[in-house]
């Protein structure tokens, strides 16, 4: 049977999936269908048909089952309107149970309502056990199958939405980030960016996930130009560079020669010289010529050395 992989998104702003629709070889971007997952049926929006299938995965491609009828999407409002519902219950069950350090951040129905998940993020990266609270609520729910799920903080911040702390309306998470990049605060020392907590710190408590967005276009930038401190020589003299703007492939410069006192100048890319390739040169023209000894080097080196041999 041929194999036709699709990319399915269970939520508006998440992770695509991809499974094998070889069932439903018309499918088409937009329209919903019913999928096999590690965690049961689900119900999702295509948005990718992909031409060449990617790379297997361990355990080979879950399959589409179906499409999803307007009883399915009908099915799948109605349980989502009890989702707050049985969030609370969960979160006031936990309090009984004194689950320091535990909050029960969401809780999420697939379309039929035969499965439930309650999604918590704890304070410490410690397991935690709730399985007293797993089957306090299964006892609640006993016609859907219990799940309880740990997320990090990031996706913590996902869900509840919110403003940035950039003060942007709607937080990057929330708004279109469908994954998480791994960010480091090696991004934020590239781009010159403080690096006060306060500055580089997501709502999430974690480096803002905007720290990546034109980190490489920074590190590419930086390639051709002079690190700081180096020597250059510009249109105005030598100097030290004392700072870059790789975005606007610029340098500042510190002229300390020509001048009644240091001035801080910029320049393009083309128009300074490395100060140490010139030396280099300026060397290697003073030096004299040990390959041509005869009066008819044209070099200049052959000359001066036989002026100072004549001398």
């Amino acid at each position: 049977m041929q194999t036709n992989i699709i990319g399915v998104r269970f939520t508006k702003v998440g992770k695509i999936y991809h499974f094998d629709s070889a069932t439903l070889p018309d499918v088409k971007k937009g329209e919903h269908v019913i999928v096999d997952t590690a965690r049961g049926k689900h119900l999702g929006e295509v948005i990718q048909v992909l031409e060449e299938a990617p790379a297997q995965p361990e355990g080979g491609w879950k399959s589409v089952e179906r499409r999803a009828t307007p009883r399915d999407l009908l099915l799948q409002q109605s349980w989502q309107s009890k989702q707050t519902e049985a969030m609370i219950n969960c979160r006031a069950r936990a309090s009984e149970l004194h689950l320091k350090g535990v909050k029960i951040v969401t809780a999420e129905y697939n379309y039929d309502g035969s499965r439930l998940a309650f999604l918590f993020s704890t304070e410490s990266e410690d397991k935690v056990d709730l399985k007293s609270l797993k089957k306090d609520m299964q006892q609640i729910y006993p016609t859907q199958h219990i799940e309880m799920r740990q997320i990090g903080p990031r996706d913590v911040a996902k869900f509840l939405g919110g403003m940035g702390a950039c003060g942007i309306e709607t937080r990057c998470c929330s708004q279109f980030l469908t994954d998480f990049s791994p960010i480091s605060i090696k991004m934020a020392k590239e781009q010159g960016i403080s690096l006060t907590p306060n500055e580089i710190t997501g709502m999430c408590g974690r480096l803002r996930c905007c720290l990546i967005y034109e980190y490489e276009q920074y590190v590419e930038a930086r390639k051709t130009l002079p690190k700081r401190n180096k020597r250059v020589i510009t249109p105005k003299g030598e100097g030290k560079v004392v700072d870059v703007i790789p975005m606007s492939d610029k340098v500042v410069v510190l002229i300390e020669s020509g001048t009644d006192r240091p001035q801080h100048m910029t320049f393009t890319r083309e128009e300074i010289q490395p100060w140490d390739e010139l030396e280099t040169l300026r060397r290697k023209a003073a030096a004299p010529c040990d390959r041509h000894e005869g009066g008819g080097c044209t070099c200049g080196k052959a000359t001066k050395k036989n002026n100072d041999r004549a001398n």
